[in-house]
């Protein structure tokens, strides 16, 4: 069996999605036209050619632009049940999936549109596709820690629902410390933590992480490797890396593939997962982002297989969700030798 065939039949959890960055050209044109709302796009062909980013920025800009569609309950379900059915032919078996409401609400868009539309479309995925997943909710960074705190206490009657609290948007100029009293407040009341760190940001930004916000998982973490102590750390705590090839090539985080620093993470013992960030906007699903790195770095079917175990052992699932799971691969990769 091929590398490629491997990776397809793979098991594997995807815990970096941003759901907003999941939205496709086609479906971005359906809800503008849905909802009446004007994009300055005039064909799927015209949005496609504007996803060439030079940098994390550039695309942020066009991310909030493509949201402005988003409008009603029913397209946050259409939203995140196409995701699923990408996710379910990449054979991703559980997802935990980033939502941004400060993109929403901002807009006048309410907390119980977003969310209940997300959960729409997370039960349809359980129960059409098999795919079980976990919802996560972002803080805006280039935003204020008022907002941040008002984004927590508006989703304060969904708790039951949200797995966690993460940290995205801008990186640089906007460290985790700015986040460290909602971060705080969020563990009081039993969520995960999660955060962006080390993307474009320094080392010292994937510490603060650690240090001030507590967090559970660390969202990216490249740069982590210019340290070696916090790489020590990391290794000792076996925190998760949830590592986006893709996305690092087309934001310019890594000039090519094949000097990306999955091999080095993984020969340094790091717990490494692969996930696809906004795959609509940066060229790729999780499948694309095993198979393309594993063409470009020479992963071995050892290490693809490490990396998918990574990504259920890492996730928010009970220990005997877990257990499942990676008993699954096992079977698969012994049926595959």
């Amino acid at each position: 069996m091929s590398l490629d065939a491997y990776i397809a039949g793979l098991p594997k959890a995807e815990l970096h999605l941003h759901i907003e960055g999941s939205l496709e050209p086609e479906l971005m044109f359906e809800l503008a036209r849905r909802n009446g709302v004007t994009i300055p796009y005039d064909s799927v062909e015209a949005v496609r050619a504007a996803y060439d980013f030079s940098n994390l920025q550039d695309f942020l800009d066009i991310y909030y632009a493509g949201a402005a569609v988003l409008l009603h309950r029913k397209d946050f379900e259409d939203l995140a049940f196409a995701y699923f059915q990408r996710a379910a032919a990449d054979n991703v078996r559980h997802a935990e999936i980033f939502f941004d409401p400060q993109t929403h609400t901002e807009r006048g868009v309410a907390m119980a549109t977003v969310i209940e539309g997300l959960l729409d479309g997370m039960r349809r995925a359980e129960s059409e596709l098999g795919v079980s997943s976990k919802l996560i909710l972002c803080f805006l960074r280039h935003l204020d820690e008022d907002a941040a705190f008002a984004t927590l206490k508006a989703a304060e009657p969904w708790l039951d629902k949200l797995a966690g609290v993460g940290l995205d948007s801008s990186e640089v100029g906007h460290p985790p410390s700015k986040f460290q009293r909602v971060f705080n407040a969020a563990g009081a009341l039993g969520l995960k933590r999660v955060a962006h760190a080390g993307e474009e940001g320094p080392p010292a930004y994937v510490a603060e992480a650690l240090d001030l916000l507590h967090i559970d998982r660390l969202d990216h973490g490249n740069r982590s490797l210019e340290d070696a102590g916090l790489v020590a750390r990391l290794k000792a705590s076996q925190m998760t890396l949830t590592v986006c090839p893709l996305s690092n090539l087309k934001l310019c985080v890594v000039d090519d593939l094949k000097g990306h620093p999955v091999p080095e993470m993984l020969r340094q013992g790091l717990h490494v997962t692969l996930n696809s960030d906004d795959p609509a906007y940066f060229g790729g699903y999780v499948n694309d982002n095993y198979r393309r790195l594993a063409e470009a770095v020479g992963l071995t079917r050892d290490q693809v297989t490490t990396i998918a175990r990574n990504s259920f052992e890492g996730s928010f699932l009970t220990a005997a969700e877990k257990t499942v799971h990676i008993a699954e691969i096992a079977a698969y990769s012994a049926r595959s030798a």
